[in-house]
């Protein structure tokens, strides 16, 4: 698209020169002139072509001068708008002042066209650069607001009630906590209902983060449900085959650290298998602190063929499961000294007789205290189970 050009002036043979001088790029459709004779007429031209780059103004005219037309275009809060002072050569404190006021350059009569012209391509290179970081917001205002829409969507995914169960199998409680490191994340937990005794529990972790690891992570969800709620798989089944089902839609190298259970709500048995990710705790009603095994698997999606192996543990009435991602313990403060597994063993042992949403709320307030100020590096995801 041609460069609309206004040049303002009161001396009517500068239009002459400039359409002689500039005749080759204005019949190519590079440059388009428009010509105002004072301020006013700039103004009025300027409504019906809102999209002219250039401004080539005269300081000196009457009605309005180059300096108040200079004020009104400033008020335009344009900066791909870039205005080209023109006056007498002796006339260098209104070329000052109208430079201190936001002129892009100026020229001085006798008009030496060669510079201008040389003038007028500086400005296009400014007003180009101004465009394409305008447009490059524009773009990133609406990766902003995608993130933001993806962050609900993610949120609105994961379970915010607790399953429903007869009281007459059992009793538990239930509580979770989510907080992405960025507008997404790539941790997630879950749990539902797989039938009337049993109920699905998951905490994960994938690589990476970003949208790309949001959408990993639904994916990663949906294939564990799908598997979840065939009632005759085991924890290690499940996992099984959602691993394979992972490995052939996995891209990037991409990969899920997966810590799945199936809790009786009517023994307390809980049947686990651990796919790479922190092993949770149990926290005993006596206070008693156990860790769960380290995971002997590889995380999901990375190997097709990999065999995974049930372990079970069983929960006491006041015995509660704590399950993590790694945002936790591995917390940095300013100094990037982490919040490590003997700290988050210390905030668990004062969870004591507290219920799943308070003994949450204690391990993060004691993770903030310990990161301060620092920023937040990961995302911080926790799930408590416990039977009452």
């Amino acid at each position: 698209m041609a460069v609309k050009i206004l040049s303002v002036d009161d001396e009517l043979d500068l239009e002459m020169l400039l359409t002689q001088y500039f005749r080759r790029k204005i019949r190519k459709g590079e440059y388009e002139f428009f010509f105002a004779h004072n301020g006013i007429e700039a103004l009025r031209v300027l409504l019906e072509q809102p999209d002219i780059s250039i401004i080539l103004s005269d300081i000196n005219m009457p009605e309005m001068d180059g300096l108040t037309l200079l004020t009104k275009i400033n008020e335009l809060r344009n900066p791909a708008l870039k205005c080209i002072m023109v006056s007498a050569y002796g006339d260098m404190g209104n070329i000052r002042t109208a430079m201190n006021n936001g002129a892009f350059d100026f020229a001085t009569k006798p008009i030496d066209l060669d510079d201008l012209s040389i003038t007028i391509e500086k400005a296009i290179d400014q007003i180009n650069y101004v465009k394409q970081s305008q447009k490059e917001h524009s773009q990133l205002v609406m990766i902003k607001s995608d993130l933001s829409v993806a962050a609900e969507i993610q949120q609105a995914i994961l379970p915010k009630k607790m399953p429903d169960y007869d009281e007459g199998v059992g009793k538990f409680d239930l509580w979770q906590s989510m907080k992405p490191a960025k507008d997404i994340g790539g941790d997630f937990y879950d749990y539902f209902k797989i039938d009337d005794e049993r109920i699905g529990l998951v905490m994960a972790d994938v690589s990476g983060k970003g949208i790309p690891a949001a959408i990993f992570m639904a994916v990663s969800r949906t294939m564990v449900h799908i598997c979840g709620f065939q009632q005759d798989y085991t924890a290690a089944q499940c996992l099984t085959i959602t691993n394979k089902m992972l490995c052939k839609e996995s891209v990037d190298n991409m990969f899920v650290t997966l810590f799945y259970a199936i809790y009786n709500v009517k023994t307390g048995e809980i049947n686990f298998c651990n796919a790479g990710h922190n092993p949770p705790y149990i926290l005993r009603k006596n206070g008693k602190l156990e860790r769960l095994p380290n995971s002997e698997s590889t995380m999901l999606g990375v190997f097709e063929f990999m065999d995974f192996n049930d372990e079970s543990e069983k929960l006491e009435e006041g015995d509660m499961l704590v399950m993590y991602t790694d945002g936790v313990d591995e917390a940095c403060n300013v100094d990037n000294q982490e919040f490590t597994d003997e700290r988050l063993e210390l905030a668990l042992n004062e969870c004591v007789g507290l219920n799943c949403k308070e003994s949450i709320e204690k391990v993060l307030s004691r993770v903030r205290e310990f990161v301060g100020e620092a920023e937040q590096s990961d995302d911080i995801t926790m799930l408590a189970i416990k039977r009452l």
